[in-house]
């Protein structure tokens, strides 16, 4: 997520109340999670077992609390808590979004497109046309959706990432990123779309999407997708193109899903998958594989008893 205008590390570095480590004069242009970092972006690691990944990462900036050599190009600011420093700036990056309206007067809405009595759309929302909110759809502030874009009711877009520092409790990372949904979206009822921490979560044009279905932060669904009842994907996936997730998929953080993979119904997904196979499991396998697999193991009790004998 970018500010409007670039600002030195050294103003950074004052703002924060942070110690410079490097070249001051850096100019930066954003914030971002590590896992989508750009050149001029702030990025944060409060771990030293991630240092390493994140002064390797693209970003200008990355705030620590070790004292560490700053790598050619980068700038390090130096504090006490990264964490709570990072979580304002996006705090402040996303601003206010309280509102006492129903459909917010800063959205923008297409021509053709409906919004039913209940739904609510929050500030600076913009809508495609010709699409179609049903009541009690909940979009949050900043989000986009495009054209011939259908919405089932109660259905909540936008909301926070489920992401938190564990501190003697849980300290919660303010989420500023947004989703993007593209044209020629269907979205059953009761379905739930994470906004991206820093970046955007996005439901690629033409993918449809049942009820109950729950899609993570920062997860990119491509193209002509296909997810059945109470699939759950957790945050930072890729699906590609293509793919299909039968009823109860569960999708780990963190992996990929190859264009055309089927995957049927109460599988778990731990690990990334190759596109163009039918998987089954919990952990996951190709399909045939697997019910070879639960075959045999039915047969188990008779080759039991006959060893008895």
């Amino acid at each position: 997520m970018n500010w409007a205008n670039s600002i030195s590390a050294a103003e950074l570095a004052s703002k924060l109340q942070a110690e410079c480590i490097g070249d001051s004069s850096i100019q930066l242009t954003g914030i971002n999670e590590i896992h989508c970092v750009k050149n001029g972006d702030v990025t944060f690691c409060d771990n030293s077992k991630y240092i390493k990944k994140a002064l390797a990462s693209a970003a200008s900036c990355v705030l620590v609390n070790e004292r560490v050599e700053a790598p050619s190009g980068k700038v390090l600011l130096l504090m006490k808590k990264p964490f709570s420093a990072f979580t304002k700036l996006s705090q402040e990056l996303r601003g206010s979004f309280e509102t006492n309206e129903m459909v917010s007067s800063s959205s923008e809405i297409g021509d053709g497109t409906v919004i039913m009595p209940g739904a609510f759309v929050g500030k600076n929302v913009q809508i495609g046309s010709n699409s179609f909110i049903h009541p009690n759809v909940t979009i949050y502030d900043g989000c986009f959706i495009g054209n011939n874009v259908i919405i089932h009711a109660g259905t909540v877009i936008g909301a926070d990432a489920f992401y938190y520092q564990r501190n003697e409790g849980y300290n919660k990372l303010r989420s500023c990123g947004t989703v993007r949904i593209e044209n020629d979206v269907e979205i059953g009822a009761n379905c739930t779309i994470d906004r991206g921490v820093t970046s955007e979560t996005v439901i690629g044009a033409g993918t449809k999407i049942d009820n109950l279905v729950q899609i993570g932060h920062d997860t990119t669904i491509g193209r002509n997708c296909l997810f059945a009842s109470q699939v759950g994907i957790a945050g930072v996936v890729t699906v590609e193109d293509d793919v299909i997730l039968w009823g109860q998929v569960g999708v780990q953080k963190d992996l990929t899903i190859g264009k055309g993979a089927v995957v049927l119904g109460q599988s778990g997904l731990a690990k990334s998958l190759k596109g163009g196979i039918t998987y089954f499991g919990s952990p996951v396998r190709e399909a045939r594989e697997k019910m070879k697999e639960l075959a045999l193991v039915k047969q188990l009790p008779s080759i039991i008893e006959k060893l008895r004998r």
